[in-house]
């Protein structure tokens, strides 16, 4: 495919609504390419991003910022795990769960331990049955949505509000806030950094919480131990709150558009997933694989190491495509077809694997259960809209410009109110 040569991954925008030839144009030249774009390591292999993974040789450090942050040191040798250590608060988003390796990543992780049990997994599971018909009760009478703005996000960032104990009084004011709409109207500093207000909240939560302990998730958040019963600074538990906050929104919003997207464009498959409501679950997971919502991960190589037949040098960056290596046609028969009832389905690597796989999966995949069921329950003959979005085989979608994330920007959709 000579027109992939000269493109850039990280800025050229032709590749946005559609990355998946230039996907298959890495793997054809091989599952782990030493040359990939901006010097990387791309890996577009199943079995080479599983082993990638989880391969304690590498570092989750530069998780956020890939080949854009320079090490703040010159890797030399065939282990730079020390020097990693040594700098490793230089490293942007250093103070963030995604970012941390081994004791630190596993010490911090665990605080979740206190949150996500299956009592609070399953009374949130209650709130999420409520707020989808409040979300649908917005727009119902209308035949038409936005999905984006009229479900997806308000219902996702509603979701994990809840989960991590937001009083509901202050929903109001987080829907407001964090919203997309009203960015324009924000100050400056909420504008540049959305992560700041969201951090001040929690500061403020966790504090009082632990001054005035309360018998609510935020209290238990507050006091949650590390496993060897030390309690972590104020600043640990927000970093975490806030990341989770963030992140959980990401992945599920862009989950559901993908599976509304699919069911809109495809009756016959909308109508077996009507009639036989057992079939969501592998529904949703084959959305997954097709459209996985993380675009790229990133890992630095800690020591000298190889993946498949690949020679790896310490201190090199690895980039993942889950959106690749879950179109491998080493390991998904038809990979670019969309089957519901796929075999192998559940083996995707949408939400990565090894030690830092999702901690949201579970709550993502419950949001998506429950948001399918309600949406097929309450609305009929879902479709595109083409006033918007074109005629079928001359349909314009829309995602966000970037190399990290893959989602649709907009989803207009027409329906009939069920019977």
């Amino acid at each position: 495919m000579p027109e992939f040569e000269s493109v850039d991954y990280f800025t050229d925008q032709s590749l946005i609504p559609d990355p998946y030839p230039y996907f298959d144009y890495l793997r054809d030249r091989c599952p782990v390419l030493p040359d990939g774009p901006a010097g990387v390591v791309a890996i577009t292999g199943h079995q080479e991003a599983l082993e990638v993974y989880r391969d304690p040789a590498m570092s989750s450090a530069n998780a956020v910022v890939g080949p854009f942050a320079p090490l703040p040191f010159t890797a030399a040798g065939d282990d730079i795990s020390e020097l990693l250590e040594q700098h490793r608060g230089s490293i942007p988003m250093a103070e963030h769960v995604v970012t941390m390796d081994a004791e630190q990543h596993w010490r911090t992780r665990a605080l979740l331990s206190s949150l996500l049990t299956p009592k609070r997994l399953s009374e949130n599971e209650d709130f999420m049955l409520e707020l989808a018909d409040r979300q649908l009760d917005s727009f119902l009478a209308n035949g038409r949505v936005e999905f984006m703005s009229g479900y997806a996000k308000p219902f996702s960032m509603l979701v994990i509000a809840d989960l991590l104990g937001v009083p509901a009084e202050d929903h109001k004011e987080f829907r407001i806030a964090l919203s997309d709409q009203l960015a324009g109207e924000l100050d400056t500093e909420m504008q540049h950094n959305p992560l700041a207000w969201l951090e001040q909240k929690f500061t403020d939560y966790i504090t009082t919480r632990r001054e005035s302990p309360r018998s609510d998730v935020l209290t238990q958040l507050a006091l949650a131990q590390y496993p060897d019963g030390t309690t972590p600074e104020v600043e640990a538990v927000v970093k975490l709150a806030t990341f989770l906050f963030a992140a959980g929104q990401e992945t599920t919003t862009k989950l559901l558009s993908a599976g509304i997207r699919n069911l809109a464009e495809q009756a016959d498959l909308q109508e077996r997933v009507r009639s036989d409501r057992t079939l969501i679950p592998s529904f949703l997971e084959e959305t997954l694989r097709l459209e996985s919502p993380v675009k790229s991960h990133f890992r630095l190589a800690r020591t000298s190491t190889s993946i498949g037949e690949c020679p790896i040098s310490a201190g090199a960056t690895i980039m993942l495509l889950p959106g690749a290596s879950n179109r491998d046609p080493r390991k998904f028969d038809n990979p670019n077809d969309f089957e519901v009832d796929r075999r192998n389905v559940r083996e995707h690597v949408a939400f990565g694997r090894g030690p830092h796989s999702c901690p949201g999966a579970p709550l993502a995949r419950t949001e998506g259960r429950i948001s399918m069921n309600r949406i097929l329950d309450r609305m009929a003959n879902i479709r595109i809209d083409e006033s918007e979005h074109g005629a079928p085989g001359n349909r314009t979608y829309h995602y966000d410009p970037t190399f990290v994330m893959r989602g649709l920007s907009e989803l207009h959709i027409e329906f009939d109110p069920a019977p």
